[in-house]
């Protein structure tokens, strides 16, 4: 059963065994723990704050179901401490003492490093200023009334008139967490759902799930209902070439592509202490790519390298979530695609839904208002699907806690039905041992009335939905300059080499680029295209898996490439020239530069006249050329119409280009 300590060292919360002696009051309370100079013959229990002390150490041979304690009960325990000696030890803030580690193993909260966007909200209240109304408020202009005073970032009505479906996470910690909490009695005003069956029971009564059950370890009913918060209210996409460059591979092929997105949260504006999640790059994992579908290989392998890489960034990134694309082009027009998704059908299907539950549970939010210390997730699903008028939009959701803890209790699967979501049955066989309890749902029907329905077999996948708005800055300040460079994991389609690399490198005149202190005037145009060149994330990731440079360069690098001021600064490249591993990169690039052939030795079997007339016919080629620099489709040769060839990469991109589609170098 579940008995609640108070004393002035905190509260806490522990499962006892009914028939377990009084005496265990005295280990499970901590005090012996927290202090050490304890009077234990002064220790008192009682079931109210003040009167009815009892002293522990009279009861002990009596268990704690004769002394009428019940499952949920609130016990107050007071004492008295020793008076100090001289032969008491010093304390010591250089080591940590025994008298920590149980408490830090009973608050975990405490121990947790929230986000920085935590933080941050954690600082302030949240209240939502308002302006004098000149209709009703009749003090001067210092005073405040009811008609101007700040609202809680909660206020319903707030919500309400400005169409604001869920409160924030932080929102909603205002609401239900007590306004008279100190640290000294806090108690983390939420709980994880868990919907498993408690094993081994509380009770210690009969054998453990599935041998036994009782009301003590089973879960409760559960009702489906709608989040009223959600973890994030925005998803912002840094540029439009992030999603562009990730669509490329579907254009190309017609196969569906999956990406994790790397960013960070920051605050959001539009919610009362709303949190956003930024994607700078998305990121593309080994996968099969189907016309209707795609394979993906889970546990990530590379996931830890790549949190890694991100968390060096100048403003330390993550993964803040995954897009896929279902994308099915028109029969009757190749250009535009169905408009597949959408109330009347499904917004996401039940195998998403599912999916979307286990990474969420994998990558939970450390929180310090849990009493685990993680809460619900942060990770976002974005899916890029086609919209009414056939083009393509991103759509971002989170599933709910409650679809988070029904998938770690194994209690739904998909359905053929991609809106309908099915409750698997109950097993009680030693390899599945699955509870599945009463599932309920509630809705409107024809007559406006509130019913509630049982969910089994099955019930729709909106319930498990929290719905994420999305959108792109209108002035982009991306943090990687560049995504030009190839992507990894696209065999066939973009094979990432380091040949590629020190070719590209060459081509921008990497090594013959010093640093700001010894640069000449004129130079400027290289530096910024190498900067641009440099700051992609597609790049910093392969480079990593090459070990041409050390993992302290390979900050550096990081660094570099997402400093603020990279393209306005040319300076901010020195700290990355001054490295061992960039200069390692520049020996391997002048090798790899191709040897130049002399003219003497070229020409010298062509006579003068021959040479002038080539000359002169290239002078006239250049005079006719469009001043735009863009391609003529009438080209003569062996070149096809309307394809211009990258000197650089072979890619063969669209004669409109000025640019190369796959490298970002000049044609």
């Amino acid at each position: 059963m579940l008995i609640r300590i108070r004393s002035k060292d905190g509260n806490f919360r522990h499962e006892l065994d009914p028939d377990a002696d009084a005496s265990v009051l005295l280990q499970k309370n901590q005090i012996l723990e927290n202090a050490s100079n304890i009077d234990q013959d002064t220790v008192t229990i009682s079931n109210q704050p003040r009167g009815g002390e009892t002293k522990l150490s009279s009861l002990k041979g009596r268990t704690l179901k004769k002394l009428g304690l019940k499952h949920g009960d609130l016990i107050f325990v007071q004492y008295k401490e020793k008076s100090s000696g001289s032969s008491a030890a010093p304390p010591s803030s250089s080591k940590t003492t025994p008298s920590t580690v149980p408490d830090a193993a009973h608050r975990p909260w405490e121990l947790v490093q929230e986000d920085p966007v935590d933080i941050y909200w954690r600082s302030r209240d949240g209240k939502i200023p308002r302006q004098r109304d000149p209709q009703f408020c009749k003090h001067g202009p210092k005073g405040m009334c009811d008609y101007c005073m700040p609202l809680e970032p909660y206020d319903a009505a707030y919500h309400s008139e400005h169409r604001i479906k869920h409160l924030s996470y932080h929102a909603y910690l205002q609401k239900v967490t007590p306004k008279s909490s100190v640290a000294a009695q806090f108690i983390p005003p939420l709980n994880p759902l868990d919907y498993r069956v408690k094993t081994p029971c509380p009770t210690g009564n009969h054998p453990s799930w599935p041998l036994g059950i009782c009301t003590s370890c089973q879960p409760s009913a559960i009702t489906l209902q709608s989040q009223p918060f959600r973890m994030v209210d925005h998803l912002e996409i840094a540029s439009t070439d992030v999603i562009d460059r990730f669509l490329q591979a579907w254009r190309r092929t017609g196969m569906q592509r999956f990406g994790w997105m790397i960013g960070r949260y920051e605050p959001y504006d539009k919610v009362p202490m709303g949190v956003k999640a930024v994607v700078e790059a998305i990121h593309e994992p080994p996968q099969e790519g189907e016309l209707d579908g795609l394979t993906l290989g889970l546990p990530w392998e590379d996931e830890p390298r790549i949190r890694n890489l991100a968390s060096q960034c100048s403003t330390p990134m993550t993964i803040v979530g995954y897009i896929f694309t279902d994308l099915d082009p028109r029969e009757e027009d190749r250009t535009k695609n169905v408009y597949k998704r959408h109330p009347g059908s499904f917004l996401m299907s039940s195998l998403e839904a599912i999916f979307a539950a286990t990474m969420q549970s994998r990558n939970p939010m450390f929180s310090k208002s849990s009493s685990s210390g993680k809460f619900s997730s942060r990770l976002v699903t974005a899916i890029l699907t086609g919209t009414e008028d056939g083009a393509i939009d991103v759509s971002a959701y989170q599933v709910s806690e409650q679809a988070t803890a029904m998938v770690e209790a194994d209690m739904i699967e998909a359905s053929v039905d991609p809106g309908i979501v099915r409750v698997k049955e109950e097993d009680r066989s030693a390899n599945a041992a699955r509870y599945v309890p009463d599932v309920f749902f509630s809705y409107k029907n024809e007559y406006g009335l509130e019913v509630k329905k049982s969910a089994k077999p099955a019930f729709p996948v909106e319930y498990l939905m929290v719905n994420v708005t999305h959108g792109f800055p209108q002035n982009p300040v991306p943090s990687f300059q560049s995504t030009q460079f190839l992507i990894e994991n696209r065999p066939g389609l973009e094979d990432q080499t380091v040949e590629r690399v020190l070719s590209q490198l060459s081509s921008l005149g990497a090594p013959d680029i010093p640093d700001s202190r010894h640069r000449k005037p004129g130079e400027a145009q290289k530096v910024f295209e190498l900067a641009k060149f440099l700051s992609d994330w597609h790049l910093v990731a392969f480079l990593d898996t090459t070990q041409l440079l050390p993992p302290d360069d390979m900050k550096v690098f990081m660094k570099v490439a997402t400093s603020p001021t990279l393209m306005s600064d040319p300076s901010q490249l020195d700290p990355l020239f001054a490295t061992d591993g960039w200069q390692t990169l520049m020996t391997f690039t002048r090798e790899h530069a191709p040897q130049q052939v002399s003219r003497s030795v070229m020409d010298e079997d062509i006579p003068q006249d021959i040479l002038d007339q080539i000359a002169a016919e290239q002078a006239a080629a250049e005079e006719s050329r469009p001043a735009s620099g863009i391609a003529s489709t009438a080209t003569s040769g062996a070149a096809t119409p309307g394809i211009k060839t990258c000197p650089h990469c072979t890619f063969e991109n669209d004669a409109t280009r000025t640019d190369c589609e796959v490298c970002g170098l000049p044609l």
